[in-house]
């Protein structure tokens, strides 16, 4: 079942939160690293943040200053150290995915590992530990797929879904996401060095269109979404179309 919400101020949120210990995969990336933070703003017990990249949680330590935050270097191939980082969690958020299109294009079988298998992984974890609700991180590149990525992604959505609806020992659901301005490897960011080099921007396809919002705005709702999570819903954000010429002008 999907479901379009807007992206309003919910408090409830902070009830979700509290006192709970929270694994996010991930949690050293763009969107996880803003989640992590805002994560500790409220009364959680901790965070955990498992990421495969060492000076990516590195840094996020020496940013965040709080005796609740965890981080944990791991792979969510690896069901093992899942399953550790998953042990006696209330809450699990997956971000950890490989989202270039370019890098994904090129090297399918790491994708699908990732994407696919992770998942399979962590809700194999989820089913081992019983948390109280299971978040999944997608995108809008997976409603009729033409890349590699959305495809993995979809079939990540669909597992998600399935395990909401026929697993009792969670809540599971999926946040599927749009472009985000700030987070690296877009194309904001190819464009702003290109202008910096006084290079034409690149446009693939000039009529072409994308979902755009700021990372604050996908935080909110992610947050917003937890009090929801009933049986494998996918929750979709309201977002502003533009067309990537426009953009770039």
């Amino acid at each position: 079942m999907k479901k379009k919400i807007s992206k309003k101020n919910n408090s409830k949120f902070e009830k979700e939160l509290k006192n709970k210990t929270v694994l996010i995969t991930g949690g050293a990336g763009s969107v996880g690293k803003i989640l992590t933070k805002r994560m500790l703003s409220y009364s959680v017990k901790s965070v955990r943040v498992l990421d495969t990249d060492e000076h990516a949680l590195f840094k996020l330590g020496r940013e965040v200053k709080s005796s609740k935050l965890r981080l944990l270097l791991g792979s969510i191939l690896d069901q093992d150290r899942v399953n550790m980082a998953a042990n006696d969690v209330d809450i699990i958020i997956h971000c950890a995915a490989i989202k270039n299109i370019e890098i994904s294009e090129y090297n399918p079988i790491e994708t699908i590992n990732t994407n696919v298998n992770g998942t399979v992984n962590l809700i194999k974890a989820a089913i081992n530990n019983a948390p109280i609700k299971f978040l999944n991180i997608s995108t809008d590149k997976a409603a009729e797929p033409s890349t590699l990525y959305g495809t993995t992604k979809q079939l990540s959505e669909k597992t998600i879904s399935w395990a909401g609806n026929y697993l009792s020992n969670a809540k599971f659901a999926t946040v599927r996401l749009g472009n985000i301005f700030e987070t690296r490897g877009n194309v904001m960011e190819v464009w702003r060095k290109e202008e910096k080099e006084n290079l034409p921007l690149s446009i693939t396809d000039p009529l072409m269109k994308r979902y755009f919002f700021h990372i604050d705005e996908a935080v909110s709702f992610i947050l917003n979404c937890l009090p929801m999570i009933k049986s494998g819903e996918i929750f979709i954000p309201k977002m502003k179309s533009y067309k990537i010429k426009d953009l770039a002008d």
